[in-house]
Parts: structure tokens; sequence; C-alpha cells
């Protein structure tokens, strides 16, 4: 997502500074004029608006202890990462420490949309800090949804996401129930992408679950199957942290584990309504 929004940047003639955990990930933006920071601290001496966008709260931990250590005065912090509200509460309020701005926006879509500036955003902070970096934000995001003060992004987006999730399950669950009529994949997608019960969703990716359901392996990710069961672990404990429970989420949760056991972990989200007929049938290659 990260090189998908640079791109994004670029095609918008923004200069841009970047840096990533994994170095090779940054050559296709410095190919075309970014530049490479040696490391997190020296990105943020070099820029007014420092963007991250990272797996998990573990990864945002490791970055944030360098950035933390350049001068954030009058800086802004853009950080887009799916994690929980508390996570974004925490640091903010490090961020505000040390003279920075800070604006929480996670977004809805992958890499298509954010190659595109299509993503939606899902921001939390305050009023006049969302509308300094208002500019930027615009040209990821067909829509900017302010959500509330810090932690409000992170808690709609879990809500955003879960849905979603949630029906890759649903969707496997189904084909169960007709797998044996002998339809081509791709019709039947197709079919059901023109139901009531479907997502938005089928319509651009339908093609590529009837691939996975033909046995094929739709590459490279945009979010894969590891992923995902990170998000659904977060929304049950962020739901357990508030007395409340999420029994379809945590269903769901117990099955990608069982396809991320089965070498399916770093397969695309597309390939899961695929795992649980294939599942029903006997071992499967991974």
């Amino acid at each position: 997502m990260g090189a998908a929004m640079a791109e994004r940047l670029l095609d918008e003639n923004r200069s841009l500074v970047v840096w990533n955990r994994s170095p090779g990930r940054t050559e296709a933006a410095t190919a075309r004029g970014a530049v490479a920071a040696a490391s997190p601290a020296a990105l943020a001496g070099m820029v007014d608006i420092i963007i991250t966008i990272l797996s998990d709260a573990a990864a945002i931990e490791q970055v944030y202890a360098e950035i933390l250590s350049a001068d954030l005065t009058g800086r802004t912090v853009i950080e887009m990462s799916t994690v929980r509200p508390e996570v974004h509460v925490a640091l903010a309020a490090r961020v505000r420490a040390a003279g920075g701005y800070y604006v929480e926006c996670p977004v809805g879509g992958t890499t298509g949309p954010a190659r595109a500036g299509k993503l939606l955003g899902l921001a939390g902070g305050e009023a006049a800090d969302l509308e300094r970096v208002r500019p930027v934000l615009d040209l990821l995001c067909r829509r900017v949804a302010h959500a509330g003060p810090v932690g409000s992004g992170a808690a709609l987006k879990l809500a955003v996401n879960l849905p979603l999730l949630v029906y890759y399950q649903a969707l496997g669950e189904a084909l169960t129930l007709c797998q044996h009529l002998g339809h081509d994949p791709a019709w039947l997608i197709e079919l059901l992408s023109d139901t009531s019960g479907a997502p938005a969703m089928m319509k651009t990716r339908g093609p590529s679950i009837a691939l996975a359901l033909s046995g094929g392996n739709p590459q490279p990710p945009t979010f894969d199957i590891d992923l995902i069961r990170k998000d659904l672990r977060t929304m049950v404990d962020e739901a357990a942290s508030r007395g409340a429970t999420l029994p379809v989420a945590a269903r769901a949760l117990e099955v990608f584990d069982g396809a991320s056991a089965a070498g399916w972990g770093e397969r695309d989200a597309t390939t899961l309504p695929a795992w649980w007929p294939a599942r029903n049938q006997g071992p499967t290659s991974a």
C-alpha cells in the first residue's frame, strides 16, 4: 500500500522522500525521482508531512522509536495503519510531546484504488490538524470522513472491514452448497455478484475469486490472508476490551487460521472462498 500511495503522489508531482523496512520496495519510487532516506529519523527531518502505513502495532513501535528521535516541531504525522484505537491514541500523545501534530487516517481499499487516488479515508484527530493535511489526503482518497478525535478513525476502520472479511468465509460456504453442479467458476461468480447479498467488492475482484476456484493463485497479493487474520484478531480484541463479543468474526478467524496453517497465509484474500470448499473435499495442495 505504501508503494502504491507513493506512485499516486508522484503522479501528482509531489516531492517525496521514502523509506521502507524492506529497502527494495523503494526502488520504483526513487527511479521516478523520490529521494530515499537512510532511516525513519532521517526522513522525519526532511519533510513537513510524514505518512506511515505499517502492518501492525509492533511495526509501528519499531518505526516510531526512530521517528520520535527527530525534531518533529511543526511537522504533521499521518498514520494510516489498521490497528486498535488505543495504539493511535498513545502514539498521538508521543508525537505531540515531540512538537508535532497527529492525524490517524486508516483507509479502505487496496493497491489499485491507492494508485488511482480512490481510497476511503477514515480520519481521527483535531479538525485543524486534518485540514492542514487534507490536500494530501484528497490526492489519495475519493472521500475523507472525519470520524472524530484520535482513535475514532481506527474504530471505524475495524467496523468497515469486518463485514467484508466475514463475507469471504460466507461466500466459501455458499459455494460449498452448489459446487456439485459443476458450473464454470467464472460464470458462477458472475451470477453471485449480481445478487442482493454481494458486496461491491465482487464487481472488481470476482475474476480473481473465479481464478482461485479454478485452481489458480492470483499474484501478487494485494491483501493477504495473514493480514486478514491480523485484522480479525484486532477486531475481536477491541470488542473484548469493551466488554463485547464478535462471534461471527471470531469463528471466521478460526477458519482463516486453518487456511494459514495449511500454507495459504501469503495468498491473496480472493483465494479464501476456495479454501472452505477445498477443505470439505479433503486434503488439497497449498
